[in-house]
């Protein structure tokens, strides 16, 4: 412990924490609270996040090119990035949106992500350059960051609610906080950000997709990870309509991430103990029979829930702590400098949630589902088989992929 806070690994953590939650509660909350409060359709709604996710992959991968190149304006870059992270969240739940709703969700969450693309991919291949050299370094490095990341989640995912019984508008309030939350951590953080390493070589994108093991692991990631997009983005629905558990969410959510925050170091210790392999396969079967268990439920069954939030978000911590370690490793091989690497995975992550935002959102929207309204039995079957079934396949396919990927080499 003294050495980690020696070598400023909170720093990290509280970087992490304010970028992850800038990332999924926004997807949780976002296209609910435009739906709730402006009346947009969430066929207009999954249309907008389908086109940012269009326009990340021509962005993630130059962003990631930028992140390689910055020299010693890299803590400058990543202040003004902060700003617009900051402003943009401002803009998107505490501004009355002075033209179309939809035309406005659609700038602020453009400029939000943007900037969230941009750090994140910059601060995770800082994490290289930190732990390079190191024995366990990527997984130690792993259980600090992505614990501060899971915090993070928590805290926003339980803001809103949080906020409504001492604030008139909590969104607003909310917003103010993060941007405030957001400059504390980026001064927290400017001592780390060290110039790339350019004299190492720069390893092209094409480089990256021709390794195996890289290739592999970027579509392991996307395959593994839509599960978790797909139950985000559909949450709020469930919990309000299927269980008719209205006022829930925020403590729903706490419990989900919290279980996967304290899972973090847990999975990383198992990890170095017994292999990344064996433990991720563990993980991806209790995940599998979490979901299984959510195909039973209906009205009145949140307490049951609750404890499948606590097995199901534990799976998330092995998810969010072991996948990006490995792949970091593997870019210490190939690619040092980091960015485009991570400008390929942040692609791939952000991509899962399009998949959920522009099939799942607008699926339900013909099935005559409506938030926070009564609807068809029919269209609650269908949110119950979108939010469970459709994670409990694709976990399957993960499985199959990684146990016939060899993370030996």
């Amino acid at each position: 412990m003294t050495s980690a806070v020696a070598a400023r690994f909170p720093a990290y953590t509280g970087f992490a924490a304010v970028l992850s939650g800038a990332g999924l509660p926004i997807y949780i909350y976002a296209p609910k609270f435009y739906a709730d409060t402006y009346g947009v359709s969430l066929t207009a709604l999954g249309a907008v996040l389908f086109g940012l996710r269009l326009f990340d992959v021509v962005q993630d991968p130059l962003l990631g090119w930028v992140a390689e190149r910055l020299r010693d304006g890299k803590a400058l870059a990543v202040a003004v990035g902060a700003t617009v992270l900051g402003a943009a969240m401002v803009g998107l739940f505490a501004v009355a949106p002075p033209i179309d709703p939809v035309i406005w969700f659609g700038l602020t969450i453009t400029a939000l992500f943007s900037a969230f693309s941009f750090l994140t991919i910059t601060f995770y291949a800082q994490g290289i350059a930190k732990v390079a050299g190191q024995v366990d370094g990527h997984m130690t490095l792993a259980a600090w960051r992505e614990t501060g990341a899971l915090l993070g989640i928590c805290a926003a995912a339980i803001a809103p609610t949080a906020l409504m019984g001492v604030s008139a508008d909590p969104f607003a309030s909310f917003a103010w906080g993060f941007a405030t939350a957001t400059l504390v951590a980026t001064l927290f953080m400017w001592r780390e950000w060290s110039p790339a390493p350019i004299d190492q070589g720069i390893a092209p994108m094409k480089s990256i997709l021709a390794d195996p093991l890289a290739r592999r692991l970027l579509i392991l990631a996307l395959v593994n990870a839509t599960p978790l997009a797909v139950s985000s983005t559909l949450f709020l629905f469930f919990v309000e309509s299927r269980l008719y558990a209205a006022g829930w969410e925020g403590p729903l959510l706490v419990l989900f991430f919290l279980a996967a925050a304290i899972s973090s170091p847990v999975w990383s210790m198992l990890a170095r103990r017994y292999g990344a392999k064996p433990v991720l396969s563990s993980a991806m079967v209790l995940a599998i029979g979490a979901f299984g268990w959510t195909l039973t439920l209906g009205v009145g069954d949140a307490a049951a829930f609750a404890v499948i939030c606590v097995f199901s978000g534990a799976t998330i911590g092995a998810d969010l702590t072991l996948l990006p370690a490995l792949f970091a490793k593997r870019m210490t091989c190939i690619a040092p400098n980091g960015g485009q690497g991570f400008g390929l995975w942040s692609l791939v992550s952000k991509f899962t949630l399009a998949f959920a935002a522009v099939i799942l959102l607008p699926v339900l929207d013909m099935a005559g589902f409506a938030a926070g309204q009564d609807n068809p039995e029919a269209a609650l079957t269908l949110l119950t088989l979108m939010y469970a079934l459709v994670p409990i396949v694709l976990k399957f396919v993960a499985l199959g992929l990684l146990a016939t990927t060899s993370l030996e080499d």
